[in-house]
């Protein structure tokens, strides 16, 4: 390959969320990442079991959950790791969701509660999660003199634009930052899964079936991605709009309150009224009315103009 060639194709990094999938399918990858993340000896972990993503629903119109990755460890705990390059509203509040879901799954109507295991949440973030220092947060659930109520639930948050803090895990993130085949040619690490991993980015920029397959992926990205920003648009349009008749509606009725309290037809009205020019009219004549009989005139000659 020429350095034209180099330079104009799409390079697959490691953060995007199908290249950190296959990645995962890597058992060597899976088990050194679970193990730095979780600070658990590589020699205790005895499986790491990739499970289905899409978690159970009770009915219809339940809310379906579709994880990332969905790890059981050592078959009494599960794990869900998720990667996120663009921030998501509610992020926090998505993650517990998926995590409480994926606690009470596999508990039906007359088991017992010993059949409950742990779960254990992994946010991979490319932005700021929260104001708390640290690349890598735990949190578990204590009470505020910070005793354990229960291990049940761990939520690790790793923030991949944090100062590295000097352990295990900042090869892990080194990788998720490689932006080019150049960085990536230039990472090295003591820990043999880092490298596994390096190697599986490698081969993933070399497959053109897996090149075609994550450039269809990324334009359905950007394509959805356009759609919610011009959702989102219209959607701040319409609120400044509505906000903007409700500062008329109140306005006028400011102004009429001096007069006394308002008749429910005149106030219906007006509540009722939903273009903008016109109630700036009306406004006028509320500074100008001198009673609420006043008001209505004022009001009908306008309507019959």
């Amino acid at each position: 390959m020429n350095k034209k060639e180099k330079r104009q194709r799409i390079f697959i990094s490691s953060k995007s969320d199908i290249a950190f999938k296959e990645l995962m399918r890597c058992e060597k990858v899976r088990r050194h990442f679970i193990s730095d993340v979780l600070d658990i000896p590589l020699t205790e972990i005895r499986s790491a079991r990739l499970e289905n993503t899409f978690l159970s629903r009770r009915n219809r119109k339940e809310k379906q959950c579709i994880l990332d990755i969905r790890i059981l460890l050592n078959d009494s705990s599960r794990i869900n790791v998720e990667l996120q390059v663009r921030r998501l509203a509610y992020w926090d509040k998505r993650s517990l969701f998926y995590l409480s879901k994926m606690y009470t799954e596999d508990l039906f109507m007359g088991q017992r509660y010993d059949r409950l295991k742990k779960c254990i949440v992994i946010s991979i973030l490319d932005f700021p999660g929260d104001t708390n220092s640290g690349c890598h947060k735990v949190y578990h659930m204590r009470d505020r003199e910070g005793r354990l109520y229960s291990d049940q639930f761990e939520i690790h948050v790793i923030e991949l634009r944090r100062e590295l803090a000097g352990n295990r895990l900042d090869d892990w993130i080194r990788l998720f930052r490689v932006e080019n085949e150049e960085e990536l040619e230039q990472m090295q690490s003591g820990n043999a899964g880092v490298m596994r991993a390096v190697e599986e980015v490698k081969a993933m920029n070399l497959r053109k079936m897996f090149r075609t397959l994550y450039e269809a992926r990324l334009k359905a990205q950007r394509d959805q991605w356009a759609i919610e920003d011009a959702i989102r648009e219209d959607s701040m349009a319409e609120g400044m709009a509505k906000g903007e008749l409700q500062g008329s509606r109140q306005a006028i009725l400011s102004l009429l309150g001096d007069l006394g309290e308002i008749p429910e037809d005149i106030y219906k009205r007006i509540a009722a009224q939903g273009n903008g020019d016109v109630l700036q009219k009306w406004l006028k004549h509320a500074a100008r009315a001198e009673d609420f009989a006043d008001y209505r005139n004022r009001i009908a000659q306008e309507d019959g103009r």
